[in-house]
């Protein structure tokens, strides 16, 4: 069965590196609207053109464009078997209109919250550094990639973003606690939300998604089963 993952948390709850890791084991698209944006806007689409005359302003990118733009890389064909959607839904309104897609085409759907107390995620925030090519993350304290200053996978030097500062950080988390963290209620009320520690390593949170994953297709493949009796 197609399979949808939405994956919500803060900002460097390890989102992008979560789906990266379900995407790369489940041959699954990896879909994020940051990236989604950057590419319709470089490639001149219609939609990209809009979006970018919004950025360049400073401003929001409307919902009723973020879900076309959504909704286009969706049809694509890397998606026929499943994705992991990184950084949408993040309103109400963008929630809606993605479920009405998947609820129109009967796509399994797992929502994966990675939750994490705030101070755990300053501290992580202000030691992570990116790659600028490949946007893979690294921690100072962690990463071997950061030991040697270079991408382990790019060679390309480090970076810390302006972003990771503790201001700015803290802002960040404030907007996320006040508009984000409220589609947590919505996906419980249909009954495919699951919260995951994310005060742990990767590997172990990667490990906790896979297995919640198969229970859930575990159990629909029962409920069918049942139904066709």
């Amino acid at each position: 069965m197609k399979t949808a993952i939405i994956i919500l948390g803060p900002p460097g709850a390890g989102k992008g590196t979560q789906a990266r890791l379900l995407s790369e084991t489940l041959n699954f698209a990896h879909v994020s609207t940051g990236d989604i944006l950057r590419t319709a806007i470089k490639n001149g689409t219609e939609l990209g053109w809009r979006a970018k005359t919004f950025l360049e302003a400073g401003l929001l990118v409307p919902d009723e464009l973020v879900d076309a733009i959504v909704c286009e890389r969706l049809r694509q064909k890397d998606c026929g078997k499943g994705f992991i959607l990184d950084g949408y839904p993040r309103t109400f309104a963008q929630a809606d209109t993605l479920h009405e897609v998947l609820d129109q085409d009967d796509i399994l759907t797992l929502v994966i919250g990675i939750r994490i107390p705030d101070e755990v995620l300053i501290a992580r925030l202000g030691s992570r550094w990116i790659c600028p090519n490949c946007n893979r993350t690294f921690s100072k304290l962690l990463s071997s990639g950061k030991l040697k200053g270079l991408c382990d996978k790019c060679s390309v030097e480090l970076i810390h973003r302006a972003d990771d500062a503790v201001e700015v950080i803290t802002e960040r988390l404030k907007i996320y606690h006040e508009q984000t963290e409220s589609l947590v209620r919505y996906y419980q009320e249909r009954g495919i939300y699951v919260p995951i520690n994310g005060d742990q390593l990767p590997a172990k949170i990667f490990y906790a998604i896979r297995g919640v994953l198969e229970e859930r297709k575990e159990r629909m493949a029962s409920a069918l089963a049942e139904k066709a009796k």
